[in-house]
C-alpha cells in the first residue's frame, strides 16, 4: 500500500486534470513497484497562493515581474 500526496496551488485545476494525476500516479506505482492499484491512495491538496512560499516569499509576490536592475 502506498500513499501519494500532491500539493498544488489553487489556480483553476480541472476535475479532469485531477483525475489524470490520480490515474497517472496509480499507474506509475503499478508499473514501477508492481503495486495493486486497488490498494493505492492518491490525495490532492490545493493550496492558496498566499499560503505557498518560494524563495522566502508568497508565490503571488514571487511571480510578480521584477523591475530592471
Amino acid at each position: 500500500m502506498s500513499y501519494v500526496n500532491f500539493k498544488i496551488t489553487r489556480e483553476g485545476v480541472t476535475t479532469e486534470q485531477k483525475a489524470a494525476l490520480i490515474n497517472g500516479a496509480t499507474d506509475l506505482l503499478v508499473d514501477v513497484l508492481d503495486k495493486d492499484p486497488t490498494t493505492e491512495f492518491v490525495v490532492i491538496n490545493e493550496v492558496d497562493l498566499g499560503d505557498w512560499g518560494v524563495g522566502g516569499m508568497a508565490v503571488e509576490q514571487y511571480r510578480r515581474p521584477r523591475g530592471k536592475g
